[in-house]
């Protein structure tokens, strides 16, 4: 006599779950894993590794002011690009200044900011 459906039924789901348990519990074997090479490390060489690391760059001022001063000259421009614009002609030079406004301020913030 072939047993009760109920107990297909649980048998098939139980069997059905062990490759989900197994993959559940090797994915959080993974996520716990440090790398052996600062488990192999003695106490000092591990301390020396917990202290942060600060890097200085040199600034050079002369050229950060230079390409201010840059940036200042070809921002006062656009007003006046941009009521040609409000006439209909376009400068052919409005999009060329506009990036490089662009790329001065971006070299600009990375020197400045840490």
């Amino acid at each position: 006599m072939p047993p009760p459906l109920g107990r297909r039924v649980v048998r098939k789901l139980g069997w059905s779950l062990i490759p989900l348990l197994v993959c559940a519990l090797s994915t959080a074997a993974q996520q716990r894993n440090f790398p052996t090479s600062t488990r192999a490390l003695n106490g000092e060489q591990a301390n020396s590794l917990a202290e942060p690391v600060t890097f200085h760059r040199q600034i050079n001022l002369v050229e950060l002011q230079q390409e201010a001063d840059d940036l200042a000259r070809t921002a006062q421009t656009i007003p006046i690009d941009m009521a040609n614009v409000r006439k209909g002609n376009l400068p052919k030079d409005v999009i060329q200044k506009l990036k490089q406004i662009e790329k001065l301020s971006k070299h600009l913030r990375s020197q400045i900011m840490p």
